[in-house]
């Protein structure tokens, strides 16, 4: 038996759509694994922190990866064609906040922390991620305020068994 929803904060779409506060309060309920994603290339090295990963197929194997367009590594990851999603453990929070922009260090010198090598397309891979996806650019499209890009795995690292680095309620977790 259905029963009606108790009353709640919740808001009905308006003339212009959902609150986008209420869609990001309700987003940060949601616990998602935290990447870095980083490209290297002719339009240079760059990386951010990344939450919206997701695979797409298993034949070809593939990621999507959403970010923001203003963001500049977006525009260096487009450029240079590859890119590789490091999948954060415990221990690498304080990556996190360095590729989301939290701390003085900007642009390459973000690579200063962490150890880090390359796999086949020369993109960083984090050498103490869970597991380093190596992919080329396969798709890139603009929904409204971010690029969903879609990359083509070329390359896969596993590495050490450890708790994951999870996102929610705007803090990071160990899972």
């Amino acid at each position: 038996m259905l029963k009606s929803p108790a009353p709640s904060s919740s808001v009905e779409p308006g003339a212009h759509g959902l609150d986008s506060l209420l869609f990001r309060e309700g987003m940060s309920r949601v616990a998602a694994a935290v990447h870095v994603v980083t490209t290297d290339g002719p339009s240079g090295l760059a990386g951010f922190t990344a939450t919206a990963v997701t695979p797409v197929t298993d034949e070809p194997a593939s990621l999507l990866v959403c970010v923001n367009t203003a963001a500049r590594s977006a525009q260096a990851l487009l450029a240079n064609g590859v890119f590789c999603v490091n999948v954060l453990s415990g221990p690498d929070q304080a990556l996190a906040n360095i590729f989301a922009g939290r701390t003085e260090l900007q642009g390459p010198d973000r690579f200063s922390e962490g150890e880090w090598d390359k796999l086949v397309t020369g993109a960083p891979a984090l050498v103490t991620s869970l597991v380093s996806f190596d992919c080329r650019l396969n798709d890139a499209r603009v929904v409204a305020t971010h690029h969903v890009i879609i990359g083509e795995i070329v390359s896969i690292r596993l590495g050490e068994a450890k708790p994951a680095l999870v996102y929610q309620r705007r803090l990071y977790h160990e899972l």
